[in-house]
């Protein structure tokens, strides 16, 4: 393993000096490329160097043991309890920061939230889910722009697509995907009883033209007249843009904006990135793997998180965690759901990559 990671922190120190370099300055593709290859490394290289300085350490600490009597043997025993733990730490991080990359992990998401069953209160949670993932957002420094919406009759919405925008936001989101089920007792209930809905979220990396290639002779683009909101401007033009891919009959519609240039590059984003979720659903299926353990491919047809009122609780399905905090939850303070899913995973790749060495 060491051979492997010198040769790593060796790549790391050839980057810095290449960053430096001025003929890598002015070539600006190059630069940065470099640029987050070096971000990519920073972490494992600084974790690299650390169980190094510690293993230097608990050898000093033995060699200090074996030497000690007295009051210098307790300190020095508790030292290399010490720097044990320390190293164990470090050494399952490192197996965790050498696991194969989610080459999606730092991009951008599309995130689809769509009213599944319940009428009105289903409409009325998706607002809830999208105001959740948006106050989540801003904890990051993430930007949320609506780029299609259809409003629900008595609030909320019956579809609602949304880009956010920001470094690494895949990798904190990616694992939303799925059936969110609701239990409460709707406004319009006037015996309390409580109600079941469902919400669909899907959650697509972000796809740029070197991910997916769409040849324009594949495309069927359609205008037509905006309905509900919008203004006068927008229900009086043909700015509504309707895109068709041909070979995979797939259909995306947008019509938020006043400008039918605007709608098409929207419909065009959000088209790339359905295309690339399927292109990489179809890979993970012919390698027969197990979708619930693959990076970035949750089973959308399952349900994967409750959200019950009557109890305040959350309970995440995949991981068995519940959390009493529903109020908070539903504020955007998802942080802990999210570790502990990426925690989750993590351990189930790290038993994978176990099983293909042994």
């Amino acid at each position: 393993m060491w051979e492997k990671l010198s040769a790593i922190e060796q790549r790391f120190e050839e980057l810095t000096m290449q960053l430096s370099s001025p003929d890598v300055v002015k070539d600006r593709a190059l630069f940065s490329r470099y640029s987050k290859e070096h971000r990519d490394l920073e972490e494992l290289v600084a974790t690299i160097r650390s169980f190094r300085k510690a293993t230097d350490e608990l050898r000093g600490a033995k060699d200090m043991l074996a030497e000690a009597d007295g009051e210098m043997k307790e300190i020095a025993v508790e030292e290399v309890k010490l720097l044990e733990g320390e190293l164990l730490g470090l050494e399952q991080l490192l197996k965790v920061l050498l696991l194969p990359k989610d080459p999606n992990d730092e991009k951008s998401v599309i995130m689809e939230i769509r009213a599944g069953t319940g009428g009105d209160e289903a409409g009325i949670f998706a607002g809830d889910l999208f105001r959740m993932y948006t106050r989540y957002s801003e904890t990051h420094g993430w930007k949320v722009q609506i780029m299609s919406s259809s409003e629900a009759s008595s609030g909320g919405y019956k579809e609602i697509i949304a880009e956010v925008q920001g470094q690494g936001a895949y990798s904190r989101l990616k694992y939303e995907g799925g059936v969110h089920r609701v239990q409460r007792v709707p406004a319009t209930e006037t015996q309390g009883r409580i109600h079941t809905s469902t919400v669909t979220v899907a959650v697509l990396p972000e796809a740029d033209d070197v991910d997916v290639q769409i040849d324009q002779k594949d495309l069927r683009i359609d205008v037509y007249r905006s309905g509900g909101h919008g203004g006068q401007s927008v229900n009086t033009t043909d700015s509504a843009v309707r895109i068709t891919h041909l070979p995979s009959g797939m259909v995306v519609a947008i019509q938020d904006e006043k400008s039918q240039i605007k709608n098409r590059e929207k419909a065009l984003r959000v088209l790339k990135s359905r295309l690339l979720d399927m292109k990489q659903r179809e890979q993970v299926e012919s390698r027969q793997a197990d979708r619930r353990t693959q990076v970035g491919t949750g089973e959308r047809s399952e349900k994967i998180r409750t959200y019950n009122y009557p109890q305040s609780r959350v309970t995440d399905h995949r991981i068995g965690l519940s959390l009493y905090n529903l109020d908070q939850v539903v504020d955007g303070d998802i942080e802990p759901l999210v570790d502990a899913l990426i925690a989750h995973y993590q351990t189930e790749a790290l038993q994978q990559q176990s099983m293909v060495d042994a």
